[in-house]
């Protein structure tokens, strides 16, 4: 795999749309002329709506079996939900598994589910994307408990989260830049957050960091504990260049480590090639010539924001950049 070359310097805005790319129209039409169409949790027609699926996953749902699959048709509205029969997140989280595996292994979007793209990590979907996190642990996901309460509705494959436009994420003077692996699925060759990862069913935001953190960097459990601090949460929907809806939400922590702390982020796992620590300047020019991972340079825009380097004076777009990475992914038209 080739080395991502630098382009031409980038305003940082334009580094922030390239992330924040889509909006949802009242038509429910892409930029491609696609009719998107609703997915709720139930038929009734208040169920909360768990996501926007495209045409081609609506026919290919259109041929499973009825008695999993509800279509329903209010004026020219189209929406799609679970029977009324399934119930509970058990019931949800058993059919999408068996269903994603099928596509999977027929060869179904291999470029989005193949073996090559499968991650094998369970993400937990909730009713409400803004609302309590309260997934239960991982083994615990096909477990029947009768309750369907909960803001959690299922799980589901990581890797087939885009076909639903749902999704989660986790981000994490001088910042450690880790060098994605050539071999990743994603973005190889190009520069990452220093330690970044999705938020498994099963664990919690910060126990995530706790993993990633020694899993991707080496990082000791116990300075993770003692010196990371929440600092907020950046969300913005992305069109992926095929056409699969990714709306994005990526909590955001420091780890400021002391100088009497010795601290030395060096590769644990296959993920990353190697570990630079850089100046803050030298990771602005970075981030402008393109060599980061887009969703990640948009971490580190917010982390220079959040610390006084970005500011309305110097930077010409600062409240649109502001305002595009705390969206909320034009919820209210889904």
């Amino acid at each position: 795999m080739s080395e991502p070359q630098p382009t031409q310097p980038q305003s940082l805005l334009s580094i922030v749309a390239h992330c924040d790319n889509f909006s949802v129209s009242e038509e429910k039409i892409t930029p491609g002329g696609e009719k998107l169409v609703s997915w709720r949790l139930t038929p009734d027609l208040s169920s909360p709506v768990l996501g926007l699926l495209r045409p081609c996953v609506v026919d290919q749902l259109k041929l499973e079996s009825s008695n999993v699959w509800n279509f329903s048709l209010s004026g020219t509205s189209e929406s799609i939900s679970f029977a009324s029969s399934l119930d509970t997140p058990a019931k949800r989280t058993r059919v999408m598994k068996e269903m994603c595996e099928r596509w999977r292994d027929t060869g179904l979007w291999p470029d989005q589910i193949g073996p090559k793209k499968w991650r094998a990590e369970m993400y937990p979907i909730f009713r409400n994307p803004f609302g309590k996190r309260d997934a239960p642990l991982a083994e615990d996901g096909e477990v029947e408990t009768g309750d369907d309460s909960t803001n959690y509705a299922f799980m589901m494959e990581r890797a087939a989260c885009e076909f639903i436009g749902n999704g989660d994420e986790l981000q994490g003077y001088r910042i450690w830049v880790p060098k994605r692996a050539r071999t990743k699925q994603t973005w190889p060759g190009y520069l990452d957050n220093s330690v970044a990862g999705g938020i498994p069913s099963g664990l919690g935001i910060f126990e995530s960091v706790v993993k990633e953190a020694m899993e991707e960097a080496s990082i000791p459990e116990y300075i993770v504990r003692k010196h990371a601090k929440a600092t907020g949460v950046i969300s913005y929907f992305y069109r992926t260049d095929a056409g699969w809806l990714q709306p994005e939400v990526e909590y955001v922590y420091r780890l400021r480590v002391p100088p009497h702390v010795p601290l030395q982020l060096k590769p644990s796992d296959e993920e990353v090639e190697s570990f630079e620590l850089l100046e803050l300047p030298e990771v602005e020019s970075r981030i402008r010539a393109g060599l980061f991972k887009p969703n990640c340079a948009v971490v580190l825009i917010d982390f220079m924001i959040n610390h006084g380097l970005i500011t309305p004076d110097n930077e010409p777009d600062f409240l649109e950049i502001v305002t595009r990475i705390h969206g909320r992914f034009d919820y209210d038209r889904w």
